[in-house]
């Protein structure tokens, strides 16, 4: 994976005690939660595509921190992550893998379309590209109802090369839309790395053509990313439009469950875990007297034992019945055009 030549780092920030609790539990429920659906996966429980966040928690945990609960999220179909850090129970979100009715999404659309209304994470879109317009869509609706909500909308580097992002760049600076574009940069789109398919490494850089803000972060550091995503927050809730970000972060798995990732080495992947997100966080903890080794077990108990229940919660759950199949199909409307 071919390095930028610049990248934002920043730990200068003080943050609270709370802080850095919420971002060990919920990035170490995000591992532990994906660590358990690779085994299940292995075990044929959970069929169809399946996309692992880990490595990459720092990307969500520390924007769910920067953001408010009025926020919109939409992001591609590596969407387990986000969700848990918003606070959607882990066992809807594994009834969901397992295409349950108690599922977050009603068991209709598994691994790669979660959605979770209630916490204004409009998904998990399976098709490469094709949230970024939806994106811009919702700050659009956002702004023109005149609130104060911005919509983050994360994309992998390989949606980058998708000439949807183009358009919707034009329009987003166009119409100073209230939308944060982040590009979760783990330098492979599928088995490729990014430097043989894009011009561009530094795809932060694609911003400037459209006068776009943009800059690159670290996206193992779950401090630099809550600091990027503020900032951006910030300027959109005052009308300055759009800002993109290049969270530079990794993936210790394949792109999905069958890719054995045989095209990188392990030293890369090594070097990687040596700044593991997770890991920085326990030790500033740590280091700031925050809490002990022993109460961090203690947590990590917790979420082993949540993680677990999610797992009987799935099991025990019934698919969705053949009526289920009829519903969220059409919709009400008193359109006087639309006859019944």
């Amino acid at each position: 994976m071919a390095k930028s030549k610049k990248t934002t780092t920043e730990k200068a920030t003080e943050f609270s005690p709370e802080t850095y609790l919420f971002w060990y539990r919920t990035m170490q429920l995000q591992r532990k939660f994906e660590e358990k659906a690779g085994q299940l996966y292995g075990k044929q429980k959970i069929r169809g595509f399946c996309h692992l966040y880990i490595g990459q928690e720092a990307c969500s945990s520390g924007a769910a921190s920067a953001l408010t609960k009025d926020d919109k999220w939409i992001t591609a179909y590596r969407d387990h992550g986000h969700p848990l850090a918003l606070g959607t129970p882990a066992k809807q979100v594994m009834a969901e893998l397992f295409a349950k009715g108690t599922g977050v999404s009603g068991g209709k659309g598994g691994s790669m379309h979660i959605f979770d209304k209630e916490r204004n994470f409009l998904g998990g879109h399976g098709i490469v590209g094709g949230q970024i317009p939806l994106g811009a869509g919702i700050a659009f609706a956002e702004k023109y109802n005149q609130t104060q909500n911005v919509c983050i909308c994360y994309m992998g580097d390989g949606a980058v090369r998708q000439g949807a992002l183009h358009e919707t760049f034009n329009m987003a600076m166009l119409w100073k839309l209230p939308v944060i574009f982040v590009i979760e940069n783990n330098g492979y789109a599928m088995g490729t790395s990014v430097e043989r398919t894009s011009n561009v490494i530094d795809l932060y850089t694609i911003g400037e053509g459209y006068d776009m803000p943009a800059e690159p972060v670290d996206g193992m550091s779950v401090e630099a990313v809550h600091n990027a995503v503020f900032r951006a927050a910030e300027r959109a809730r005052k009308g300055e439009g759009p800002t993109l970000l290049e969270f530079q972060t990794y993936r210790y798995r394949g792109h999905s469950m069958s890719d054995p990732a045989k095209y990188r080495s392990k030293e890369e992947v090594e070097a990687y875990k040596m700044k593991d997100p997770i890991e920085q966080v326990k030790a500033t903890i740590l280091a700031k007297k925050i809490a002990t080794e022993a109460e961090l077990n203690q947590i990590d108990e917790q979420i082993k034992a949540e993680v677990e229940e999610a797992v009987n919660f799935a099991e025990t759950s019934d698919f969705p019945s053949l009526e289920k199949a009829f519903t969220d199909v059409y919709v009400q409307t008193d359109y006087p055009f639309i006859k019944d």
